[in-house]
């Protein structure tokens, strides 16, 4: 794919942001703040994933009818969406205690976030990179790149709803 021939501000933040995001996120749940009730936090975040899934696929059913407009405004409000979303699971586990899973599907469950957690840090840059060809205007190397990143982060969408509905029965 053409990432040689993007503008090499826009690449080093790609590079900056894929990195950063995962440590901050990482660095983040070292630290425990007392004194607030966010519980209400899960049920939305798992909604905003949700969300999240439709709109991509909606994009993707735009784009293919070729509504270029609607696809670009449905993919910013995607990014829009994770964003919200990341700010929202920061939050609730700086100030929550961690929750064990207790049902049969041990396997499953953590087979399901494990690859969740995973796939969400890998698509950071194949969004990112997509994004920026789109507005670079480069539509050949932004349609080889959606191959990758459009299943891996609906995958992450899914999974994210499908965890939350096997954690939750164990929130506190």
């Amino acid at each position: 794919m053409s990432l040689s021939k993007l503008p090499k501000a826009k690449k080093n933040l790609i590079w900056a942001l894929s990195v950063v995001i995962p440590l901050a996120v990482a660095l983040l749940f070292g630290i425990k703040i007392d004194g607030f009730d966010l519980s209400f936090l899960p049920p939305f975040y798992s909604g905003v994933n949700a969300l999240t899934a439709l709109i991509l696929i909606s994009a993707l059913v735009a784009v293919r009818s070729k509504k270029f407009v609607l696809h670009e405004r449905l993919m910013k409000f995607a990014i829009a969406l994770s964003v919200v979303f990341l700010l929202s699971y920061v939050l609730y586990h700086i100030t929550s205690t961690t929750t064990s899973y207790g049902g049969d599907m041990k396997g499953l469950y953590f087979f399901l976030l494990i690859s969740h957690i995973v796939l969400s840090v890998v698509v950071i840059p194949f969004v990112l990179i997509s994004f920026v060809f789109a507005t670079e205007k480069m539509f050949d190397a932004h349609k080889k790149m959606v191959k990758y990143a459009f299943p891996i982060w609906l995958y992450v969408a899914i999974t994210g709803v499908v965890v939350y509905f096997m954690i939750s029965p164990y929130y506190a």
